[in-house]
């Protein structure tokens, strides 16, 4: 079968999402979900069934049908290419599996400083991860224009907590005892998973990602001192790295960070170059709006479990969340991910509030 070129791609019909990512103009506030393509979605399941979680996320034709699956249901805004964040341990060396019933387990994590010398001194990011690109050149081809694709990553402070816990944790003690134990081997880490990062999120807009996220996901186990240390200084860096690289090529593509439950750190990730800050439930939107000072667009951030909630209730949530944070410079989604036993048309009811409500209070202004 030949491979599709990463050019040439149908022209976007729907640019709402990032024009609202870059604080300008829309008719509507877009919206989209992390996790849209997800167990909750029947025929998720149903192509999945029996399949080893990672051979699909190295499949380009699953992950395109699996990042397309949610765009025939709802009116989505965006789409969010159908991958994992544990693709770059692999990348690096290490052996991830998905275990039923437990999530990613990492049969020989990293345990300690020495261990860094079983990953890749100099990651192969182009043949590595091939299979992401592959994935996001054919859907860019595939989604034929409907609405812009979304590239991302993990970030390096939640990457390096996997690889040593060996999996999910609710303390991430393992994790933390190397911060305050081996600063030196941590920042080195880090590092290296920032290098292998910058050179897989500019691989995936050459290959047709039109925005990237970079998920840190276990921003809210650390402090803000150790935030400071051991999660921003790369968080920013991986930003200017990719601007940098972009801007020589005449590109832009917007950028948004997503650091859960680090509301302590609104102010700093408003000024590390993200166009966009993504919030989780935690916050108030009008505060996190003071807080950020129009310097970004923010994009959430409503509880998931608001999900479970009747129809009329959830548009009630909804309404009260774009009067929050009104209806420019803003990017609707949940505060996490979808979770599996959520009902499809709730995710229906959510897209239509967002979109019925911020056109009428978009007509008011």
């Amino acid at each position: 079968m030949p491979q599709p070129h990463p050019k040439d791609f149908p022209q976007l019909k729907n640019d709402t999402f990032l024009r609202a990512a870059r604080g300008e103009e829309t008719e509507h506030v877009p919206v989209w979900c992390m996790r849209q393509a997800g167990r909750y979605l029947p025929e998720f399941r149903e192509s999945r069934a029996g399949k080893d979680f990672f051979e699909t996320c190295q499949s380009p034709e699953a992950c395109c049908e699996l990042t397309l699956q949610p765009l025939r249901r709802f009116s989505f805004d965006a789409a969010i290419i159908f991958s994992d964040i544990l693709v770059v341990p692999q990348a690096m060396g290490m052996d991830v599996q998905m275990v039923a019933g437990k999530g990613p387990t990492f049969p020989e994590p990293l345990k300690e400083p020495e261990d860094l010398q079983r990953l890749r001194v100099k990651v192969d990011v182009g043949k590595e991860l091939a299979y992401v690109f592959r994935a996001i050149t054919l859907t860019r081809h595939k989604i034929e224009g409907k609405v812009p694709l979304i590239g991302f990553s993990g970030a390096p402070w939640t990457l390096m907590s996997y690889m040593i816990e060996g999996g999910g944790s609710n303390t991430h003690s393992k994790a933390k005892r190397w911060l305050y134990r081996h600063p030196e081997a941590s920042h080195i880490l880090l590092k290296m998973l920032t290098d292998v990062i910058v050179e897989y999120l500019l691989g995936q807009v050459a290959a047709g990602a039109q925005a990237l996220q970079v998920f840190e996901s276990h921003a809210g186990i650390l402090g803000p001192a150790e935030f400071k240390e051991f999660s921003l200084p790369y968080l920013r860096d991986i930003a200017r790295r990719v601007k940098d690289k972009l801007k020589e090529a005449g590109q832009d593509v917007p950028m948004i960070v997503f650091a859960k439950d680090a509301h302590y750190a609104l102010e700093d990730l408003s000024e590390s170059n993200y166009e966009v800050v993504g919030l989780d439930w935690t916050i108030d939107p009008q505060s996190a709006r003071e807080r950020t000072g129009g310097k970004v667009s923010l994009q959430g951030n409503m509880d998931p479990c608001a999900l479970y909630a009747p129809k009329e209730r959830i548009s009630d949530i909804v309404k009260k969340m774009l009067d929050g944070f009104g209806t420019r410079g803003y990017i609707a989604n949940l505060g996490h991910g979808v979770y599996p036993d959520m009902e499809p048309e709730n995710i229906g009811a959510f897209v239509e509030a967002v979109h019925q409500h911020s056109k009428q209070l978009i007509k008011q202004m």
